[in-house]
């Protein structure tokens, strides 16, 4: 009877640790949509406003290209809702070349990508949310170092991590 009840424990903890390790797993499809953010604000630190714009199109492109029929029902549930802020954000940058209009878009582009990234994994990698406080606004990176997109080389290091996901 002991080693019944152990085996059952045993069952019961393995398909635990595959459920919870499935919830962890990376999503494939959403996972791009992650490093076009990267480009964008990239292109951002750089006050490249050009870059700006080519990134966000294909931003646009991949969210759009987002097979949301295929991806797990918890994934679609998280992203469905965003789907349709970030895709309008990222295409009034695309469709500026004027960086301060960038930036401001860049600003609700950020929150809600950070909806997101805290709904569903979107790298192996922890995602650092950063504030700036002189613009109130916050951008995600992939590095704890601060590089504020909204100011550029004018006030590079400003501001502080606020959040990391893991």
């Amino acid at each position: 009877m002991k080693k019944i009840l152990l085996a059952g424990i045993v069952l019961v903890a393995a398909f635990f640790q595959q459920s919870m390790a499935q919830d962890k797993t990376v999503s494939a499809q959403l996972s791009p949509l992650l490093s076009h953010y990267y480009q964008i604000k990239d292109a951002l630190i750089s006050s490249n406003a050009t870059a700006v714009a080519a990134q966000a199109d294909e931003f646009a492109k991949a969210a759009a290209s987002v097979d949301m029929t295929s991806m797990p029902a918890a994934t679609h549930t998280a992203y469905m809702p965003l789907s349709e802020k970030l895709l309008a954000d990222a295409k009034a940058m695309s469709g500026t070349k004027d960086i301060s209009k960038q930036r401001e878009y860049f600003k609700t582009f950020s929150d809600n990508f950070y909806l997101l990234a805290k709904a569903v994994p979107l790298s192996a990698q922890p995602v650092y949310q950063e504030y700036c406080p002189m613009k109130k606004a916050y951008w995600l990176s992939s590095s704890n170092a601060i590089k504020n997109p909204y100011y550029g080389n004018q006030m590079l290091t400003c501001g502080k991590v606020s959040d990391t996901i893991k």
